[in-house]
């Protein structure tokens, strides 16, 4: 049966809507960690720490996609709610446009700063080489990625959560065989990688364009269109918090790479990636549910419909409480083998990789927290909040952490940067949810 943004939803309704935009973000970090496994496996640690260092920049870049669809959906699905889905259709249009032709433009200039910047980062000789021909083949399809970024939530609020799964499945499928044969096959190395990467995810995120431009039975529909100019800034301004996480803790990534090249060196960046990788996919749990949850949220806060909001606000917390406690759990038992699995040809590299894990490991207890509230606010339309939140988690305490903790913990501190981080975070996190509960009336 299908389940539509109006429905009251039980904890079995809830994940059920939520599962497939879960499992959409966990096969789009995919992307990334494919690309790690095969190129530690097959090309060393020097191309693997390559693309560890340049892909913060590409994430920084793609930022402005997952901005633009965030906070698009916060007002299309209030569109909705309203009862007014000629509009929503018009602003959801303008919307894609706008991120393909920001593809193109950031594109061009990416291509020609990547150089200078790797060499900034700490990169030289082979390195550098490396991070140059990732990044340029990745730069290539840019604006197919932030369309993929962007696009994900409007699959929710088209009441297609399904669909949106199914065609981030292929993709990622098509970008594992894809490296399978360039690199393994063929031999292509970084450039395989980064091909797979690229031609997967333009094959994906056309395939969900022809949808939206075609008939269809969703709530969203793309066609003809004008530029809105109130609607693009305010959706700017609602998804800015979702901008400003992935800016800071590309900016936090691109710091601990800094440091770490400079007090271990390629080891340090190879340990700190497996990190990352493991990061990516348990975060993209918490934030496939948050992506989930935020159309019906904006549905409901559109339609004043407070009972629903409370509803779905006191379960997320159950939720979100469980998945975390269970993620630290499964960290501390598979630390090994987590390990093994991506850098197990080199011993010392191994041991490095586990200690930091299962120190790292305990910053999920407080992630999902902190990723449902930055998410809620913007869902309520109120991306100031929602900014304060995300900036002061992912870049404020993050960046005080890995500067302070080493000096005082030596290595250590890097791994315990983020877990701090995290904790500070929740803090400010239950100030804001605690006291915007009589505005919005979710308690």
């Amino acid at each position: 049966m299908r389940i539509q943004l109006s429905d009251h939803f039980t904890y079995k309704r809830l994940l059920r809507f939520t599962l497939p935009s879960i499992a959409m973000m966990i096969f789009t970090s995919i992307y990334s960690v494919v690309d790690g496994l095969f190129i530690s496996q097959l090309a060393g640690k020097t191309a693997f720490a390559a693309i560890n260092l340049v892909w913060p920049i590409f994430v920084i870049i793609s930022s402005i996609g997952y901005m633009i669809g965030t906070g698009g959906t916060a007002i299309v699905g209030k569109t909705l709610g309203e009862g007014n889905r000629k509009e929503a259709d018009a602003y959801f249009s303008m919307l894609v446009y706008i991120v393909l032709l920001l593809g193109v433009v950031l594109g061009v200039i990416g291509w020609f700063v990547v150089r200078p910047l790797s060499r900034i980062l700490g990169a030289e000789g082979q390195m550098l080489s490396d991070c140059v021909l990732y990044g340029r083949v990745l730069l290539v399809a840019l604006p197919f990625f932030l369309l993929q970024f962007a696009i994900q939530s409007f699959f929710i609020t088209a009441e297609k959560p399904k669909l949106g799964l199914l065609v981030t499945v292929v993709g990622g499928v098509l970008n594992m065989v894809l490296d399978a044969l360039f690199i393994a096959g063929f031999g292509w190395g970084l450039f395989g990688a980064a091909f797979a990467t690229a031609l997967s995810q333009t094959i994906a995120t056309t395939t969900a364009l022809l949808y939206f431009a075609s008939k269809n039975d969703s709530l969203l529909h793309l066609g003809k269109t004008r530029f809105y100019k109130k609607i693009f800034f305010k959706a700017c301004a609602n998804g800015s918090s979702e901008m400003v996480m992935n800016i800071a803790s590309s900016v936090v990534t691109i710091l601990f790479n800094y440091q770490l090249l400079r007090m271990i060196g390629e080891d340090g960046i190879a340990a700190y990636g497996v990190l990352m990788y493991v990061g990516f996919i348990f975060s993209a749990i918490f934030c496939g549910y948050a992506m989930g949850t935020a159309p019906v949220v904006s549905y409901q806060y559109g339609a004043e419909n407070h009972t629903e909001l409370k509803n779905l606000f006191r379960k997320s917390m159950v939720i979100t409480l469980i998945v975390g406690i269970s993620m630290i759990m499964i960290s501390e038992l598979s630390a090994a083998a987590l390990s093994d699995f991506f850098v197990g040809y080199d011993k010392d590299l191994f041991e490095l990789t586990v200690h930091a894990l299962r120190i790292f490991a305990s910053s999920f207890l407080f992630t999902g927290f902190n990723i449902f509230g930055s998410s809620f606010f913007t869902a309520l339309n109120d991306g100031l909040v929602s900014a304060v939140i995300s900036f002061l988690r992912t870049f404020v305490f993050a960046v005080g952490s890995v500067i302070v903790l080493p000096i005082i913990m030596g290595i250590n501190g890097f791994w315990f940067a983020i877990p701090a981080a995290e904790t500070a975070a929740l803090m400010v996190t239950a100030c804001f949810l605690y006291g915007n509960r009589n505005k919005y009336y979710y308690l």
